[in-house]
């Protein structure tokens, strides 16, 4: 039987590997909210959704007190259904990152057990396209590394077999930035994809300025330059740069990304499965995206994210940014380059429940 008898949620705290910073904030811990559903025929999934530092205590509530009490009984192969039925339900505070994060640590705990029942993982259950897919590092390119260090972590990272590099940009002085990114291209040539983020710290005649001196050393994309609900601001921008703009990390519908293609004021979609609802709507973004001829290619929850560009046709590439390594017992594998979407039914996540236990929030 598929219906769901128990349904279940935590919050635990888990501490970065090394210092993260971009031109807005510091990343010092991630807000971890798990979701447990068991059916009555005993299969047990699990989701999970995140904040970076603060929030993760409100939608651990909005779960608790209105979300997981309404699950009891529902049919758990009726993703769908659960999905607008619980969307339905939480208008009142629809579109808004509290929600979105909620629904997703549901809906991924659907799939968990969706492809558990099937025997199937999910980039094969999702779509199945391809099971290698392209990498990238952002771990050598926070904000406050210097250019020696940048240098060093994008050669790893060529001498890795790895596409990509993202490089963080956003310091006091754009001749910095530009410095910055002229030291990578030249140590790594041509060849080397180098991503930049500016993580919303632009205006945008300054976003214009800051293209302008990028350019010359061809990065692969600039990313979220001004606040994500600047369209016309980032359609402007893009008409006036070469550098393909990527943004989607900070949007919490399926809606706000149509804005976005329509327009023109997005290149790359970075759709990211916890801020987007769910894997049921970032499934429905990415194919969105595809009609716009849109690579997507999402941000952070490498482990989670590897099945889903496996999945579809148009997911180019994988962030490598390490955070579950503390409570899971496998971790994403990388092969000549590539990284693998597992093939454990489910998710592909193997969570330690006694190390998540270990850094729960009482």
């Amino acid at each position: 039987m598929s219906i769901i008898t128990n349904a279940t949620a935590l919050l635990a705290d888990i501490a970065v590997e090394t210092d993260r910073t971009d031109a807005m904030q510091s990343f010092v811990k991630q807000e971890t909210i798990l979701v447990r559903l068991t059916t009555a025929d005993g299969i047990e999934g699990t989701g999970y959704a995140y904040t970076i530092g603060t929030g993760g205590t409100s939608v651990l509530a909005l779960l608790r007190d209105h979300l997981l009490p309404l699950l009891a009984g529902k049919d758990a192969r009726n993703v769908e259904a659960v999905w607008q039925e619980l969307f339905s339900l939480t208008r009142a505070t629809t579109t808004g990152a509290i929600t979105s994060l909620a629904l997703a640590a549901i809906d991924t705990a659907l799939w968990d057990l969706r492809c558990k029942r099937a025997g199937e993982p999910l980039w094969r259950l999702a779509g199945g396209h391809r099971q290698h897919v392209p990498v990238y590092d952002t771990e050598g390119g926070w904000l406050h590394l210097g250019a020696e260090d940048l240098v060093k972590g994008a050669l790893a990272a060529k001498d890795a077999q790895w596409a990509g590099v993202k490089i963080k940009v956003g310091k006091p002085h754009i001749a910095e930035d530009a410095e910055r990114l002229r030291a990578v291209r030249e140590a790594v040539g041509p060849s080397l994809h180098i991503m930049t983020d500016a993580n919303q710290s632009q205006s945008l005649s300054r976003a214009v300025q800051l293209a302008a001196a990028l350019e010359p050393y061809d990065p692969y994309w600039l990313e979220e330059p001004m606040p994500a609900d600047d369209i016309s601001g980032h359609a402007t921008l893009a008409r006036s740069t070469r550098i393909p703009i990527a943004v989607g990390e900070s949007m919490f519908a399926p809606m706000q990304f149509r804005s976005y293609l329509e327009t023109g004021g997005a290149s790359v979609v970075q759709v990211d499965v916890a801020r987007v609802g769910g894997i049921t709507p970032w499934l429905k973004v990415a194919h969105l995206a595809e009609t716009f001829n849109v690579m997507v290619c999402p941000h952070f929850l490498m482990e989670l994210h590897v099945s889903l560009v496996a999945a579809v046709s148009n997911g180019a590439y994988v962030e490598y940014i390490p955070q579950l390594r503390a409570v899971t017992r496998t971790e994403l594998t990388v092969q000549d380059g590539l990284a693998v979407a597992p093939d454990l039914p489910g998710i592909g996540i193997d969570w330690d429940m006694d190390a998540v236990d270990d850094r729960r929030v009482s």
